[in-house]
């Protein structure tokens, strides 16, 4: 495949190829440059279509497996204004999950491939959603803090260069927003609640901030590819730029809420204006990827029950030929 495959420019045989590769790039890196989306049925790199599949595909897990921990507490939520309003997020959250696979299939790989290579733990989700649920202040701290680090990501993503994943992306930006403030008004209902309620969300920020630090990817000098993908518009922003950005926004809105953030080395560089922490654990955030999360067997056994036991509607769906039918009287 141009640009891809190895190809000896010193091969006469292969001049031709070889100026034809190049062309295609330089054609595809101008487009990108004037601020133009590519769309599926335009030539693409190899490695562009695997990055980006990979990273939608990982989206989609995302906010499928996302859904999981505050669907626990549905039926535990403290009053029915909460519970209704978690219903609806965690309905959202499905809903994204359905048009960012549509977006991923765009690019070839087929939706069933995506949910198989899910549930035996070849694909990748969000380490954030490795984490167990344990109080309602961790719905809390999910519905502010995880979505206020996930609309970081998404609004820098969502000006990209791929078509159809900055079409879904804007969908799900603007359902985020609503996602957001009802987090907010969660948090401050506890933050200024009585000292178990407090006490309740401080624990849930200590457990939780580390997988925050984690949830942007590792520090910028461990990437390989990001280069290359933000010139190509996959990625506008680097890991460490999203990180700042999360901390600029997000740690004055803790502080004022009179909660503490559980790292003594926090603090905001006077001169080069960015954040400086403590290293996290990134031993830890890769153990989690490769799938040795906290959590990691308990969602991806939901997800196989999900197909083991529902697999009548998708064959109700789309494959009708095998429902059976009983004649109406």
């Amino acid at each position: 495949m141009y640009g891809n495959a190895f190809i000896d420019p010193n091969d006469p045989r292969n001049k031709q190829e070889v100026e034809e590769s190049q062309e295609l790039l330089d054609a595809f890196q101008a487009k990108i440059d004037n601020g133009q989306k590519i769309e599926p049925s335009d030539w693409m790199p190899k490695m562009y279509r695997k990055q980006l599949t990979r990273m939608i595909e990982q989206h989609a897990n995302s906010e499928l497996i996302g859904a999981l921990p505050e669907g626990t507490w549905i039926t535990r939520a403290p009053n029915f204004k909460r519970k209704m309003a978690l219903i609806a997020k965690v309905q959202d959250e499905v809903g994204h999950a359905q048009l960012l696979y549509n977006a991923a299939e765009t690019l070839g790989k087929s939706r069933e491939a995506m949910l198989n290579d899910l549930m035996i733990g070849k694909a990748k989700y969000s380490n954030v959603f490795n984490y167990p649920a344990e109080t309602w202040g961790d719905i809390a701290v999910i519905g502010f803090l995880v979505d206020g680090a996930a609309i970081v990501n998404q609004l820098i993503n969502s000006k990209g260069s791929y078509g159809p994943y900055c079409r879904a992306l804007k969908r799900i930006c603007a359902e985020e927003a609503f996602h957001l403030k009802q987090g907010h008004d969660n948090l401050v209902a506890l933050a200024v609640g009585t000292p178990e309620q407090r006490q309740m969300l401080q624990d849930a920020v200590n457990r939780w901030w580390q997988p925050l630090m984690h949830f942007f990817g590792p520090p910028d000098k461990q990437s390989v590819h990001s280069e290359q993908l933000m010139r190509w518009k996959v990625k506008l922003a680097s890991n460490d730029d999203m990180r700042n950005q999360f901390l600029d926004q997000y740690v004055p809105k803790i502080l004022e809420l009179g909660l503490s953030i559980p790292d003594p080395n926090l603090r905001k560089n006077s001169e080069t204006k960015r954040w400086e922490m403590s290293d996290p654990d990134w031993d830890e955030f890769y153990r989690v990827i490769k799938g040795d999360g906290p959590c990691n067997k308990e969602r991806l056994a939901v997800r196989r029950w999900v197909k083991e036991h529902h697999q009548w509607v998708t064959d109700a769906l789309l494959r009708p030929e095998r429902v059976r039918t009983v004649p109406l009287a």
